[in-house]
């Protein structure tokens, strides 16, 4: 018998072709790949533009300058002052008196300390607080050591009137004491620092270095010598604050011929005349005049001021600095410009066929801008040496003549489309232009945010 051996043979399974992980897997590569192009991708980010306005930064550190005369001594001893500083004196009005004996000292210290104020002398004082908390600022506390000076110089000279009007009853303080008038009418100052003579057409930027600057202040009680300068007089309420700034924006102020200035000592403001001194074309810099008819013993102690031009705020289409970019254009004259199908702007160029015969073809090209007799047009779509011709004439132009445009890239179609700005005013940040120009920008607009990232019709991905 024989025996029979069982072979069991293992059935194999048919291959099923798994859908759901093919439509997986071709996802899953579709997504890797778009990563891979947005990573590698600069993606065209938009801004929108809107009308706007800017507001300058017009403040200036400037020089005053008056007519200045500077009185000396004309004999020695300790001066003693009869007048506060800005005080406005007449030709027989005493100044100072000199005591060559030094009689005075003991009325002064008496006088000083026993002395009483009116309700005018207080008022006068408080008017100078009041006035000086109206402007007074966190940042302005080195101010506070300019208004010590001045309550002292008050205190001081209302002690020395008393002394002065002693001097009328007391015999015995005259002796070695001579009063001395002004002499001329004018605003008194208490100090002298070189400045006195400087013209404005005369100024440089070695007189704004204030670490250089020395002022001499003159007080009472003090000794001076034979031909010592003691006060000077401004005769006058002509002055003028010298500044220097650009030369472009020297040139919109002398446009203006009058600015309305503010004093940031106090808030004063008033309106100045213009007058450019010089320019200085390497260095971009331009001296300016203001000058002033008004006010001037209100700052006759500052020789340096800083000042706000109040200037109307710039308006326009208001964009980004990042957006505007120069770009370099053909000039055709208009002549040559010709209307294709669909009233396309173009031009016919000179071309050759296969046997070397001359022909024509018709080259759209879009128009960027426009002068009198020439339009801007696209270097992508001509080269320099293309020969282009005269409408119905045989006549001939080689393109050649190139000039550059400052614009933005606008993307309201959804690639990159040059357009032309006529800039207005512009800071560090923001460019303001007209709005509604031909071949420019409207309001609401799109643009390319930064223009170094963009090429001509560049697609936008956001």
């Amino acid at each position: 018998m024989n025996e029979q051996t069982d072979k069991i043979t293992k059935y194999k399974k048919p291959h099923q072709i798994n859908i759901g992980m093919i439509i997986f897997g071709a996802l899953f590569v579709y997504i890797v790949i778009c990563l891979i192009l947005y990573f590698n991708t600069k993606h065209l980010r938009g801004y929108e533009v809107k009308t706007g306005s800017l507001s300058e930064d017009n403040i200036y550190r400037g020089i005053a300058l008056r007519e200045e005369h500077v009185v000396n001594a004309t004999a020695a001893g300790y001066i003693y002052y009869f007048v506060p500083e800005g005080t406005h004196v007449s030709t027989r009005d005493v100044v100072y008196a000199l005591d060559s004996a030094g009689n005075l000292s003991d009325a002064v210290t008496y006088n000083t300390s026993t002395a009483t104020l009116s309700n005018q002398d207080l008022n006068d004082l408080k008017g100078k607080l009041t006035t000086y908390q109206s402007y007074f600022g966190p940042h302005d506390f080195q101010t506070v050591y300019d208004l010590k000076k001045v309550l002292n110089s008050e205190i001081v000279n209302l002690s020395n009137k008393q002394v002065l009007n002693s001097l009328e009853s007391m015999d015995s303080l005259s002796s070695g004491v001579t009063k001395y008038a002004a002499g001329a009418s004018g605003d008194v100052a208490f100090y002298i620092d070189g400045y006195e003579d400087l013209k404005p057409e005369d100024i440089t930027m070695d007189h704004f270095d204030e670490t250089a600057y020395a002022e001499t202040s003159y007080s009472g009680n003090s000794l001076v010598g034979n031909g010592d300068a003691v006060y000077k007089i401004i005769p006058n309420e002509d002055w003028s604050v010298v500044i220097h700034t650009s030369n472009a924006k020297a040139q919109e102020l002398s446009e203006e011929g009058y600015v309305l200035v503010k004093f940031m000592k106090d808030q004063f403001k008033t309106y100045g005349k213009v007058k450019v001194l010089s320019s200085d074309a390497d260095n971009d810099i331009s001296f300016v005049q203001l000058t002033f008819s008004n006010s001037m013993v209100d700052y006759i102690s500052d020789r340096f001021l800083d000042v706000e031009l109040i200037l109307e705020e710039k308006e326009g289409l208001k964009i980004p600095n990042s957006s505007i970019v120069e770009k370099n254009f053909f000039l055709i004259p208009k002549e040559y410009m010709v209307k294709g199908k669909g009233g396309k702007d173009g031009v016919m160029r000179q071309t050759f066929t296969e046997k070397n015969e001359q022909t024509t073809e018709f080259v759209t090209t879009t128009i960027y801008s426009e002068d009198k007799d020439k339009y801007y047009v696209d270097q992508d779509v001509l080269n320099a040496g293309d020969v282009i011709f005269l409408p119905d004439s045989t006549e001939t132009f080689t393109v050649s003549e190139q000039a550059s445009l400052v614009g933005v890239f606008n993307i309201n179609k959804g690639y990159a489309d040059f357009r032309k700005i006529i800039i207005l005013y512009q800071n560090d940040d923001y460019a303001i232009v007209k709005s509604d120009t031909m071949y420019g920008l409207n309001n609401y607009d799109y643009i390319a945010l930064d223009a170094a990232t963009v090429k001509d019709d560049q697609f936008v991905y956001e």
